[in-house]
């Protein structure tokens, strides 16, 4: 018999799917963070804010909130230089937290809100 599942969504398209579902947010806002190297030549140029920084960066409310939150799949997994990240901004007195789906973005953002740090 021939299984008719469903592939598991791709992080890009979990991710597209928590900006939109942010965006409608008043007094949130985001800004995707591509990290990464390039070459030209024989130059390395690093961009984005640093290893292991969060997909989505961002502000929130009055106060402006330092928001990080990394966007994984359903099986996605964090690396040592991420959870690192995590922790620095919790630490800072940020909002840091791990989302998988729109909801669960969204149930973040309104921990945020309450003075929560992850």
């Amino acid at each position: 018999m021939i299984s008719a599942t469903r592939p598991a969504p791709l992080e890009r398209d979990v991710q597209h799917a928590i900006r939109l579902a942010l965006g409608r947010i008043p007094g949130l806002v985001l800004w995707r963070n591509s990290t990464g190297l390039s070459r030209t030549g024989d130059r390395a140029i690093h961009y984005g804010l640093c290893v292991g920084s969060s997909d989505l960066i961002g502000l929130l409310g009055p106060s402006g909130r330092f928001i990080a939150l990394e966007v994984k799949s359903a099986t996605g997994r964090t690396s040592p230089a991420q959870e690192l990240f995590l922790a620095l901004v919790r630490k800072r007195g940020g909002f840091a937290a791990i989302v998988r789906s729109p909801a669960e973005a969204l149930a973040a953002i309104e921990r945020a809100m309450k003075g929560a740090s992850q």
